[in-house]
């Protein structure tokens, strides 16, 4: 399966530029996953929410359509809008993953830290998997990401970034905010496009260390190619996600 998002330039930063109703649909994710909504707190009418966040009704049940594609609230007419049980979702993490809103999103949700591990060329089934001209010195980067500090893992991921970048990859703060976005900010380098190509694949032994599953288990793969506004691949993403910790979501609006 593969999707591309393109990116269109916008004024401030793109965290800013992010489209409220992505935003709000974070907020209250997080606060499903946290389990703050019980029989005692329950969650709130859209009424409550256009008050509470300053925001429009079109704003409040855009994002709630997105928590219900996610499969984590059910909307009834004459009930509202209830949370669905944790058994119901499975006890994975229902991320969207549709456009670079939603990457911005799904990094600011969750936690990790990478650590360098070199440079040189790209991993020969890297390369060939992607299609495109992948020549010249690589440096990469590899880390965890959780929820939380305490739960389990839910994605190991490795990126690359391209020699075009120059000192650029000594600079990042690997330990804030999304790599590309800080590429954009010290590079000048703008994304123009991101492809992303998904694949269920057994975890190697590296993978399936870093998660704690055994190796061989079945795990999501997530290959992204952020490509600059002149179409050059300047970074690259691989992320394993555990198939019980993990659900890509996404929506299709189609055209009236």
């Amino acid at each position: 399966m593969t999707q591309t998002a393109t990116a269109k330039p916008a004024g401030g930063t793109r965290q800013d530029a992010a489209p409220r109703y992505l935003k709000l649909a974070g907020e209250l994710r997080a606060a499903i996953l946290a389990g703050r909504y019980d029989a005692q707190h329950p969650f709130p009418t859209e009424s409550e929410l256009c008050l509470a966040h300053g925001v429009s009704r079109f704003t409040v049940r855009e994002a709630l359509r997105r928590l219900q594609n996610e499969g984590l609230i059910a909307r009834r007419r004459g009930s509202g809008t209830v949370v669905q049980p944790a058994a119901a979702r499975g006890g994975t993490l229902h991320q969207p993953l549709s456009n670079v809103g939603e990457i911005l999103q799904y990094a600011r949700d969750t936690r990790v830290v990478y650590s360098r591990t070199g440079s040189g060329p790209l991993p020969r089934w890297l390369a060939d998997s992607i299609g495109r001209d992948t020549g010249g010195r690589w440096a990469s980067v590899e880390g965890v990401r959780r929820q939380a500090e305490a739960d389990l893992p839910i994605a190991a991921t490795t990126a690359w970034f391209h020699e075009l970048l120059g000192d650029v990859v000594d600079r990042l703060d690997l330990g804030a905010g999304t790599l590309f976005s800080q590429i954009e900010a010290l590079a000048g380098v703008s994304v123009g496009q991101v492809t992303q190509d998904i694949q269920a694949v057994p975890a190697s032994a590296e993978v399936a260390r870093a998660l704690g599953l055994k190796r061989g288990t079945a795990v999501l793969r997530i290959t992204r190619c952020y490509l600059d506004a002149r179409g050059r691949l300047f970074e690259i993403s691989v992320s394993h996600h555990p198939g019980d910790r993990f659900a890509y979501s996404m929506h299709i609006d189609l055209d009236s």
